[in-house]
């Protein structure tokens, strides 16, 4: 029992320190909204914030990678919470928009570092066949902070204000960086050892990842079929409000309610495989998770009445966790970790271009045609997408790539 307890403190530590920082996103997430929608009166200024995290990916993500491999994963994340909780910290200070739009483009360069090395870092600590357990865990806290956060923020920004609730907001952040200085570090880098951030060292480390993916073509091919699957349901997203209130007729206090009963969905779906976890194979949470979670999507797409919606959201809500933590699993037990920060930092810099591409296409595709055209179109599209998606996950000659024992394979081949 003591050798579970040592075994699982480390990975705790850090799910713990993800866990606060993801309730404080979605307290930050809250209070942007409503300081940008007072500051301006405008819908618009409210829907770019969508739009400045994918536009400095597009920035950052070329050099990221390079950065992040050849240093110290834990560092890089303890600097990141810092960073943020000292630039949220200032929003309520900022004398107009242009500063704090600035801001918040700072705050994205700062998650444009978290994500790969965040990613790396869990698996440095987290063993392989403890994966799948600390992902679905992990999809539980997450999804959890998808209740408790907004709740939270929304809490808070009525009994004090909404500057308030910032300062309180960047107090999560510290706490998350806090807990990581007692977390080891798993990386033996020296200063000699550190290249420069050059434009050739960039250059170079692109053809590093070129040449893993270039050897490593299921892994990097299934790995992109996702980020184009869950493209579908980004874009979708962006036009959630206007479709439930505008063609659905839903109201504000009705989309309020949806959301909440989604995440409700989402906890409960976390909450299962969490316990049905290690019984579970990676192949089945993925292709299960995908096709469900799709359906949910059209059932919302096709949707009519507040009952019709909940029924396509809980579903999409419950089976989305299956789908995150094993699609995390899968590409944390077949990308090797030395390479892992580059490969990351370019699957999302494609993943941004493309959701630029698509925002600025559905905008343009919902005006000259009907919204709820447009959404069950994305929608079955998506649908034939994870169907496609599923049957290259099961193929029967791939099945070793979802093995959950010790089978990394190194970066010279398959």
């Amino acid at each position: 029992m003591n050798n579970i307890l040592k075994s699982w403190k480390e990975p705790a530590l850090l799910l713990s320190s993800i866990g606060i920082s993801s309730i404080g996103d979605f307290i930050y997430l809250v209070a942007i909204n409503i300081i940008v929608y007072q500051l301006t009166g405008s819908a618009a200024a409210v829907a770019g914030l969508w739009i400045i995290g994918p536009l400095t990916n597009i920035v950052t993500k070329f050099w990221t990678g390079s950065f992040i491999d050849y240093r110290s994963k834990r560092k890089v994340l303890i600097i990141t919470y810092i960073t943020r909780a000292i630039l949220i910290f200032f929003i309520p200070l900022a004398p107009n928009m242009v500063v704090i739009y600035a801001i918040l483009v700072l705050l994205s360069v700062a998650k444009s570092f978290f994500t790969p090395s965040s990613m790396t870092y869990v698996t440095l600590v987290v063993p392989q066949e403890k994966r799948k357990r600390f992902n679905s865990i992990q999809s539980f806290a997450s999804s959890g902070a998808f209740i408790i956060g907004p709740s939270i923020g929304g809490t808070l920004i009525l009994m004090t204000s909404i500057e308030i609730t910032l300062w309180l907001n960047a107090i999560f952040f510290l706490v998350s960086a806090a807990l990581l200085f007692f977390l080891p570090e798993k990386e033996n880098i020296r200063n000699q050892e550190i290249p420069s951030l050059t434009i050739s060292q960039v250059v170079q480390d692109f053809k590093v990842v070129q040449t893993f993916m270039s050897k490593h073509t299921y892994v990097s091919f299934i790995y992109l079929a996702f980020i184009l699957v869950m493209i579908f349901s980004f874009a979708m997203d962006t036009q959630e409000v206007v479709f439930t209130q505008q063609v659905v007729g839903l109201s504000e206090l009705d989309y309020s309610l949806l959301i909440s009963i989604t995440g409700i969905g989402s906890v409960i779906g976390a909450f299962v495989l969490t316990v049905l976890s290690n019984r579970l194979s990676l192949r089945y949470m993925i292709v299960v998770g995908i096709t469900m979670m799709t359906i949910g999507y059209v059932i919302y797409a096709l949707s009519w009445s507040f009952f019709s919606i909940v029924v396509g959201f809980v579903i999409l809500g419950f089976f989305n966790v299956f789908l995150n933590a094993g699609i995390t699993t899968f590409y944390q037990n077949n990308i090797p970790v030395e390479i892992m920060g580059r490969v990351t930092s370019i699957f999302q810099l494609i993943q941004s271009t493309v959701q630029v591409l698509f925002i600025l296409a559905i905008g343009f595709i919902a005006d000259s045609f009907s919204l709820r055209v447009t959404i069950v179109t994305l929608a079955i599209i998506m649908l034939l997408s994870a169907i496609v998606f599923s049957i290259l996950v099961w193929k029967p000659d791939k099945k070793d790539f979802y093995k959950e024992e010790n089978t990394m394979r190194n970066v010279s081949g398959e």
